[in-house]
């Protein structure tokens, strides 16, 4: 996935060990990065499960923020990986998105979407903390 746009400057391919998912030289931010790649996984998972349920048109709005929350996720990942003078910016209005989905999952019912708005808000949690740090 980050290997196919072309984007990434030549001292990043071969830069993953022992098939982890980042490189070494950011694990100071490993937890965060984590966090958000399990916040991305997690909507990612929802909008494919609920494009599968019959009520699928009740929930346009979830959909549209279950997308745009697991975008701005893997964008922030990115930022924060390459230490990008943006990264805390970005992570504050990551951190806003998160909530916002987290709410809107949260008033449905079923066990995937309670799930899904408890780990949106504490990826919102990790996010705010982040963007906060001087």
């Amino acid at each position: 996935m980050e290997n196919n746009r072309g984007a990434h400057p030549m001292h990043y391919h071969g830069g993953y060990h022992g098939g982890h998912h980042h490189h070494h030289h950011h694990h100071h931010h490993q937890g965060i990065l984590d966090t958000l790649q399990r916040c991305e996984e997690m909507c990612e998972h929802m909008t494919t499960f609920l494009k599968r349920r019959h009520d699928v048109t009740m929930r346009k709005v979830q959909l549209e923020l279950l997308r745009d929350c697991a975008d701005i996720c893997t964008l922030t990942a990115k930022f924060i990986a390459r230490n990008s003078s943006f990264a805390r910016g970005i992570a504050g209005f990551c951190a806003y998105i998160c909530e916002v989905c987290g709410v809107e999952c949260a008033k449905f019912p079923d066990r995937e979407s309670q799930e899904c708005a408890r780990i949106c808000f504490h990826c919102a949690k990790e996010c705010r903390a982040f963007a906060g740090m001087h």
